[in-house]
C-alpha cells in the first residue's frame, strides 16, 4: 500500500507556553509516523501532550528540549487543542488523542505489515493490550512486549542493565512502532535515551493509552471526550493518582494559556 509522503515538507508547530506543538491531524499523522517507520535506517520521536504535561514541559529545561528535538508532538487534550486552533487559525489541527492514534496506526499497519512493540504499564498490561488489539485487528504482526519494573527516570537517566538489554530486545525484533506507555516525564526521557540505542521504529509516547486498551481503566465516553470534559472522567477514575494533574496543573495551565493569548491579542 502506498502511502502519502509528508516527509518531503515540513510540518508546522505552533507554541503553547514555549512547548512546540506540531499542527497536524489524527489522520495525517497516522500517515506520518506510518511512513517514517519505513526508514530502517534512523529512530524517531512522537509525543503526545495534554494541557497539564504542556506546564510541565514548560517548566522543564530538559524536557522541552526533548520536544524540541521530536519529530512529532501532538495535541490529545481539548483545552490544548482549543488553544493551539485559536493560534493556527484553525485550519490545520485536528485532536490527536493517545488512545485514538494507537487504533488508527494500528489500522493502517495492517495494509502495510508493519509491526508493533508494547513497552510499559504495570505486569501483564502490556500484554493484556497486544491480545486485545490483536482480536480487533485480525493480523496485527505483535514485535513483543514488556512490562518494566517501576523505573526511577530523569535528565540523568542511563540505558543500562535490564534496560539495556529491553532495549536489544526492542532492536531485534524489528519493530516499526514502539508503543511507550510509562508515564510522563519518564517516557520521554525514556525515548530519548532508547531510540537511538535501538536505531530503527517510531517510539511513541502514549501513557494512559495502555491501560484504556488493556482494559485496566475504563475511557471517558464518547460525548465527554467530544466536549472536553475527559479529564472529570479520568479524575473520577483515579482520584489519588491524578488530583495534581487535574485540580492544580490543569488549572494552572489555563491562567497561563489565557493570559498568552491575552498578550497576543494585545500584540496584533
Amino acid at each position: 500500500m502506498h502511502l502519502t509522503d509528508l516527509a518531503t515538507r515540513e510540518i508546522p508547530r505552533t507554541r503553547v507556553l514555549g512547548v512546540p506543538i506540531s499542527l497536524i491531524d489524527l489522520s495525517k499523522a497516522t500517515k506520518q509516523i506510518s511512513e517514517w517507520a519505513l526508514d530502517k535506517t534512523k529512530s524517531r520521536a512522537v509525543f503526545v501532550r495534554d494541557s497539564p504535561s504542556v506546564v510541565l514541559v514548560s517548566e522543564q529545561e530538559e524536557l522541552l528540549g526533548l520536544h524540541e528535538n521530536a519529530s512529532l508532538v501532538v495535541a490529545d487534550g481539548a483545552p490544548l487543542f482549543w488553544i493551539c486552533r485559536m493560534y493556527s487559525g484553525g485550519n490545520e489541527i485536528g485532536r490527536v488523542p493517545g488512545a485514538d492514534l494507537v487504533e488508527s496506526v494500528c489500522k493502517l499497519s495492517l495494509a502495510t505489515g508493519q509491526s508493533h512493540f508494547f513497552y510499559g504499564g504495570r505486569p501483564t498490561v502490556a500484554q493484556t493490550m497486544a491480545d486485545l488489539l490483536s482480536k480487533k485487528y485480525l493480523g496485527l504482526k505483535v514485535a513483543g512486549t514488556c512490562s518494566p519494573p517501576m523505573l526511577d527516570i530523569g535528565p540523568d537517566f542511563e540505558v543500562r542493565g535490564p534496560n539495556l538489554e529491553d532495549a536489544k530486545r526492542i532492536q531485534e525484533s524489528g519493530a516499526d512502532f514502539v508503543w511507550v506507555g510509562i508515564s510522563t516525564p519518564k517516557q520521554e526521557y525514556w525515548i530519548s535515551k532508547a531510540a537511538p540505542i535501538v536505531g530503527h521504529g517510531v517510539f511513541i509516547g502514549v501513557g494512559a493509552a495502555f491501560d484504556f486498551h488493556s482494559g485496566n481503566v475504563q475511557r471517558a465516553p464518547a460525548w465527554m471526550r467530544n466536549n472536553g470534559l475527559e479529564w472529570l472522567h479520568r479524575l473520577g477514575s483515579e482520584p489519588r493518582r491524578l488530583w495534581r494533574r487535574y485540580l492544580v496543573l490543569a488549572p494552572r495551565f489555563a491562567f497561563l494559556a489565557l493570559l498568552e493569548l491575552s498578550r497576543r491579542l494585545g500584540r496584533a
